[in-house]
């Protein structure tokens, strides 16, 4: 009989590997998680993580399944209760959390805080293995098991292999899959504010001839901003200082919340669609980015990769351990996520590319859109639960 290392091997210990190896702590399977780098907690108290991410319902009840909410700093959180989305001249669009039957639309908190309760809570699971710094260098499948080779020569044999380990996944590319990618040649530009006006739960995005501009709201009337833009705005907006930054972007966003004073500096990453044609091979599962990534004007890119993790958790919890790497099983998973994942892919991408257009009447339409889909609560409703 081959002895294994682990039943489930997962390749990245970021939100999304670290979630789904502790939606398995309770079930049969040794789980072994690899990260490359250990994370590290000391950042200063008084500090904020420019990643920040919209937490939709189902992600938090994941969340609060795995005992990790409870681990999150009540402090750091913010509720979402309104959103307000004006097109480029004029039109609102206005959510709101009561208006749907919800107590809130989305949480918002930093990546780092997550990881940090996440890897807490790994900790307790005697089921889960953590091994780090760990560089997979090779990968071998065969019928029974996938051997990975680490930088180090030391070998881990797995029924299952699962890729968490990011867009431009290693796993992924060992098993020859190709993503389709398209490049937006935009920019996602990253900082944080305080505000002089109180916020009050609500998040802003403004769709603009230069791109897309978001505010989302943290504790004590902060904000972070998200400004999907072309490079030849990031660039502008990385080379100024502090206060012309706060400056230029109260302007843009019409000085809502007044006077606006930087606390985190800016920072910038490309903005890609990864259309993977396949989430598993022999043995094989990819999960998050490494499985697909959106356009960041929904916010919905961390939460794809959480439905992920509970999709793929509750089909591995209810199999015997000696089956979990069979191909008939991870094609449940994957049939299972091709809807959504496209669906959320091609919402946004739509969205892009309707409103990143100049053709005239194409803006009367979007604009349009935006002012018919406000006066429907019924449609706000539907929008709203989709995105939940």
């Amino acid at each position: 009989m081959k002895n294994f290392d682990a039943d489930v091997l997962i390749v990245g210990g970021g939100l999304v590997g670290a979630a789904l190896a502790l939606a398995l702590k309770d079930t049969p399977l040794s789980v072994l998680l690899l990260e490359g780098r250990e994370p590290a907690f000391d950042w200063p108290a008084d500090s904020w993580d420019t990643r920040i991410y919209a937490v939709s319902g189902s992600s938090r009840k994941l969340l609060e399944q795995t005992g990790v909410w409870a681990q999150l700093d009540a402090a750091r959180l913010q509720a979402v209760q309104t959103m307000l989305i004006f097109g480029d001249s004029g039109p609102e669009l206005r959510f709101d959390a009561p208006e749907a039957g919800l107590e809130r639309l989305a949480t918002i908190l930093e990546s780092r805080e997550l990881q940090r309760a996440l890897w807490q809570a790994l900790q307790a699971c005697p089921n889960v293995t953590l091994l780090t710094p760990a560089e997979p260098a090779q990968l071998a499948v065969d019928a029974d098991a996938a051997t990975l080779t680490l930088a180090d020569g030391r070998t881990l044999s797995a029924r299952l292999l699962i890729g968490a380990d990011g867009a431009q996944s290693w796993v992924r590319r060992q098993c020859a899959i190709e993503p389709q990618t398209h490049d937006y040649r935009q920019f996602g530009v990253v900082a944080n504010f305080s505000a002089e006006k109180p916020h009050r739960a609500t998040a802003f995005q403004w769709f603009r001839t230069d791109g897309v501009l978001a505010w989302l709201p943290l504790p004590q009337d902060r904000i972070s901003m998200v400004w999907s833009c072309p490079a030849a705005l990031k660039d502008e907006l990385l080379a100024l200082d502090a206060l012309q930054l706060a400056a230029r972007v109260a302007a843009a966003g019409g000085e809502r919340l007044g006077a606006l004073q930087t606390i985190t500096p800016a920072a910038a990453f490309p903005l890609r669609l990864n259309h993977v044609p396949k989430l598993v091979a022999p043995r094989v599962a990819l999960v998050g980015d490494a499985a697909h990534t959106v356009h960041p004007l929904a916010g919905q890119g961390v939460n794809l990769g959480f439905g992920d993790v509970a999709e793929l958790a509750g089909i591995l919890s209810a199999v015997l351990p000696a089956r979990c790497g069979d191909l008939d099983i991870l094609r449940r998973y994957e049939r299972a996520r091709r809807e959504p994942v496209y669906l959320m892919q091609g919402v946004c991408h739509g969205l892009q590319q309707l409103f990143n257009n100049n053709n005239p009447l194409l803006k009367a339409a979007r604009n349009f859109g935006l002012g018919a889909t406000n006066q429907s609560a019924w449609l706000k409703r539907q929008l709203i639960r989709q995105a939940l």
